[in-house]
């Protein structure tokens, strides 16, 4: 697969506010490109947004809201609620994919709704497994998967968390934090990887087998 030097904001319909405008506002209208999912799009059309795209079925806004939305986007999608399988985010999110940018960046994906919240997460099983990179960002957390190896750098979210999606993740290795670790195993269930800290700028980390949450967070 060849990955096209683009990176895709997806925005959907939980927590918003003016951290996810800092994050927009790095966005490169020549290469970049902006999709709002559902209620996503409405906070992207009244932020002075006009997304690429906006999908979903639009359960979650009235006749009015809906109307903004298809005027202030590009493209619009909407989709039947009740014969639709898969949820708005992940209508999103496998548009994106099949575009083969470099980097995909959630915001919004996290919220209120716990089963919403964490099906989410596991989306981004498809983006490793695509060799495409995916975050998850909210104001307290930065969340990607590794399925090798990654560089972090140190920024606003000073923790680090380590936590296996697969039963275990082996070989992991970590470079630059507090608390190293060697060729070490996490089983699904241990909090082990919790809480970590850079010691410098900027460290690595490396696994052999399985998939691993990074998460990165503040207070």
């Amino acid at each position: 697969m060849t990955l096209t030097q683009q990176r895709i904001f997806i925005v959907t319909g939980g927590a918003f506010g003016p951290w996810a405008e800092e994050h927009l506002n790095t966005l490169n209208p020549r290469t970049d490109l902006l999709v709002g999912a559902d209620r996503g799009a409405l906070h992207l059309v009244r932020s002075g947004y006009r997304p690429r795209l906006s999908l979903g079925d639009f359960d979650s806004v009235t006749p009015e809201e809906l109307a903004e939305i298809r005027s202030g986007s590009e493209e619009f999608t909407a989709c039947d609620p009740v014969d639709k399988n898969w949820t708005d985010t992940e209508l999103a999110y496998t548009w994106a994919l099949e575009r083969s940018p470099s980097e995909i960046i959630l915001l919004g994906a996290l919220g209120t709704r716990l089963d919403h919240t964490l099906a989410n997460i596991h989306l981004l099983r498809k983006g490793a497994e695509a060799g495409i990179r995916s975050r998850i960002i909210d104001d307290h957390n930065d969340i990607e998967l590794v399925r090798d190896r990654i560089v972090i750098t140190a920024g606003p979210y000073a923790q680090v968390s380590l936590l296996p999606l697969t039963t275990e993740v082996t070989g992991i290795t970590l470079s630059g934090f507090q608390y190293p670790l060697e060729n070490a195993t996490l089983q699904i269930g241990q909090s082990l990887g919790i809480s970590n800290v850079l010691q410098a700028g900027q460290g690595s980390i490396s696994i052999r087998s399985g998939l691993l949450l990074v998460i990165r967070s503040r207070d």
